[in-house]
């Protein structure tokens, strides 16, 4: 496998920031006097789509399945609240991802492609100890930027003057490997996040650890790297 840059998911890729997320959406329920108990394994299964999705979910759970506008967008700023104020008081980067977007940055340019809005991404990524090692954040801001949908891996292509088919798409769940596919990128789907996808198909990169990615560097880059 080589790529010229890399565009890498940010929940349940980067970082396990479930705890928070489950957190936060507790906070925008309580904040409107709803049912806010939900276990940790459930919402984790939620997570991909952006928190607009996410509230959504948690809305369907309770039987509200066409919430008043008004309401959606209370509970959206409740949430945003929440994840500004504690990023990551609860979760964390999981094992071996710093040292290896710390390497990995040395040599390639590193972009955060995420259904997470721009905004609480760098939050999220600057409490991990990340937003050093990353080029560029590229949030699903509106709803049609949003993964499967192809746009923010063309533009981090763009922004980094690479062809798609040179850009590394790192991801955990199917919106990652559809939004590869549609753009032409290639793909690597990492074991240890929420996705939960059995069979990637042949293509796919299959991680079992952050660290395989130092592959991707040159020889002598890649030998410095593992010595630390």
């Amino acid at each position: 496998m080589r790529a010229d840059a890399l565009a890498l998911d940010l929940d349940g890729t980067l970082v396990d920031s479930a705890p928070d997320i489950a957190a936060a959406l507790a906070h925008a329920l309580r904040a409107e006097d709803l049912d806010h108990r939900f276990e940790l394994r459930t919402v984790r299964a939620w997570i991909g789509d952006g928190p607009d999705v996410l509230i959504q979910r948690a809305l369907a759970a309770r039987g509200v399945r066409e919430p008043h506008p008004a309401l959606a967008q209370r509970l959206r700023a409740h949430f945003d609240a929440a994840t500004l104020a504690a990023p990551l008081a609860h979760g964390h980067a999981f094992e071996g991802v710093a040292e290896t977007l710390r390497a990995l940055s040395r040599t390639l340019p590193l972009a955060v492609v995420t259904n997470k809005p721009t905004p609480l991404a760098r939050a999220v990524l600057d409490a991990a100890g990340l937003l050093p090692f990353c080029s560029a954040v590229l949030g699903a801001d509106t709803p049609g930027l949003r993964k499967p949908a192809p746009t923010l891996l063309l533009a981090a292509a763009e922004r980094f003057g690479v062809r798609p088919a040179r850009l590394l798409m790192v991801g955990d769940g199917p919106a990652d490997l559809q939004a590869a596919a549609a753009a032409g990128c290639p793909a690597a789907l990492v074991d240890w996040g929420y996705g939960g996808i059995a069979d990637p198909g042949a293509a796919v990169w299959r991680l079992q650890s952050p660290r395989q990615l130092l592959a991707l560097l040159p020889p002598g880059a890649a030998e410095r790297a593992a010595m630390g």
